[in-house]
């Protein structure tokens, strides 16, 4: 560790010598002080070296929240080792494919998902150690999370960089198979300086962690609240009503949602017997009308908007009633520029690429080095966004550029020709076109135009199971309809802006 380094286990150190009885987890009946944690985290990494993990060695994870996915976390930036945390709601032939482009060393799973992972370890010569976390009854095969746990001895941290790799989070598939986006401890140090300014976290703070740890969203807000030496509060899974309890019970001050989130805690809210005068701060992605609700309900509370990407974490930001319908102005740590499609920076009013350069953004994708240079070129991140400057200095976003169109269904990104290729499975489908539409609840729904094979039919609720059946059942369409041809551009492609135009607005 060099003298200037600072990396998320410094902080942990530091929490446990400042902060040493006050919480800093909370998970279920279990609470761990900041001195209690740290002690997690040094005996858990003490427990990961004698089993053989070393610097880079990988660690997935497939799990809900827990105290131990914390730890977990804690344990492997204190010896460089990086986690590989699995979007949980994947199906197994798509968590093979994760687990298999990162080749991780150990797997950690719950026990919904140790059947899965067990199948894909005693195929593959990568996967030496399988272990429970989470809690649950463990299957055949895995080991207890809490043999890992050893005397941590002497307790001296390894010689760790901060632009050491800490985690790998694998994007929306762009040609058909996600991304492992790989981010440095360095990353979140710098991105959580940007949160702890924008939300106001200190020591006093709670953040309610009702997003997956899988996701970046949950995992750099509890890092952040971690940093400001505050207290994280995490469920295994958002449940409204667990997470209003938590609100009062922990006085919670912070928390990120996406749709559909914010709606299903206004109507249990609304039932009465609540209190949520605490927060003060929350930031995600809602519908307008849903976000003026919770205002009224919570009128000391700041709702944050802002652009972000797995690759790049915060880009810019601010209070949604700054500036309505903005995506707000560059983060404390960002220079954010917009480019045509030859580089060249386009003037104030006009679109062009999202651009960034940060500290906050990735390492590169894993294992892929042609698209890591092409996504780094001429020195700055191009996020695949499209989006204007206006002359007070606000980002609005405008689109994705075509040849990365995006769906976010309740948060989550859905590359169509991921789905595209599922559906074009089905022997009735002869051709297909997936886009995204407004829908009130999950703010974007995915519809899919398709083409049937001469003298074939299906249903489209039997479609919609066999997409489910292929691929995370988020990213199956809520939609189909038939057509008998699709657009097409004079070079002879489906001409997916076309059928936006005639679909898009249909739901």
């Amino acid at each position: 560790m060099g003298v200037r380094d600072f990396t998320i286990y410094d902080f942990i150190h530091r929490n446990a010598s400042l902060y040493p009885d006050r919480d800093a987890i909370v998970f279920n009946d279990q609470r761990l002080t900041h001195k209690a944690y740290k002690e997690k985290v040094d005996s858990l990494a003490k427990g990961l070296t004698e089993a053989g993990v070393r610097l880079e060695d990988r660690l997935g994870v497939v799990a809900h929240n827990s105290d131990e996915f914390m730890i977990l976390y804690g344990a492997a930036a204190k010896i460089g080792a990086i986690i590989l945390p699995v979007n949980w709601r994947f199906q197994p032939d798509e968590v093979a494919f994760v687990l298999k482009d990162c080749k991780p060393k150990f797997v950690f799973a719950g026990a919904d998902y140790q059947k899965t992972v067990k199948e894909i370890a005693d195929k593959s010569s990568f996967i030496e150690k399988c272990y429970g976390i989470g809690g649950g009854q463990m299957q055949a095969g895995f080991m207890e999370f809490n043999s890992l746990l050893a005397d941590p001895g002497d307790n001296d941290a390894p010689d760790i960089s901060a632009n050491a790799g800490f985690v790998i989070i694998h994007t929306a598939a762009v040609e058909g198979h996600p991304r492992g986006a790989l981010l440095s401890q360095a990353n979140c140090v710098y991105s959580s300086l940007t949160a702890i300014s924008d939300y106001e976290l200190d020591q006093d703070g709670c953040h309610i962690c009702i997003l997956p740890l899988f996701h970046v969203a949950g995992l750099n807000l509890s890092i952040s609240m971690m940093h400001a030496g505050g207290k994280n509060v995490i469920l295994e899974r958002f449940d409204p009503e667990l997470t209003l309890k938590l609100i009062e019970k922990e006085k919670g001050t912070v928390f990120f949602n996406f749709a559909p989130i914010l709606g299903m805690l206004m109507d249990k809210y609304e039932e009465g017997g609540y209190d949520i005068s605490s927060i003060r701060h929350l930031s995600g992605m809602d519908h307008p009308d849903n976000i003026k609700r919770f205002i009224k309900l919570a009128p000391d509370a700041v709702y944050h908007t802002g652009f972000a990407q797995t690759e790049a974490m915060g880009v810019t930001g601010c209070p949604i009633a700054e500036k309505p319908g903005s995506a707000g102005k560059p983060t404390n740590l960002a220079r954010v520029a917009l480019f045509d499609d030859y580089d060249i920076e386009v003037p104030v009013g006009s679109p062009g690429e999202i651009c960034v350069r940060s500290p906050t953004v990735f390492l590169g994708y894993w294992g892929l080095e042609e698209e890591t240079a092409d996504t780094f070129r001429n020195g700055w991140h191009h996020t695949g966004d499209i989006g204007r400057f206006d002359e007070d200095g606000y980002l609005w976003y405008v689109k994705r550029k075509a040849q990365k169109e995006l769906i976010k269904p309740g948060g989550e990104n859905v590359y169509p020709i991921e789905v595209e290729k599922a559906i074009l499975e089905h022997p009735s489908i002869a051709e297909v076109s997936v886009i995204g539409v407004p829908d009130p609840k999950w703010g974007e729904a995915i519809k899919a135009v398709c083409v049937l094979k001469s003298g074939e039919s299906v249903v489209e609720k039997e479609l919609i199971e066999f997409v489910g059946s292929k691929i995370a059942r988020y990213k199956k369409p809520q939609q189909v309809v038939y057509v008998d041809a699709l657009p097409r551009t004079e070079g002879g492609e489906i001409d997916r802006e076309t059928v936006k135009t005639e679909h898009g607005a249909k739901y």
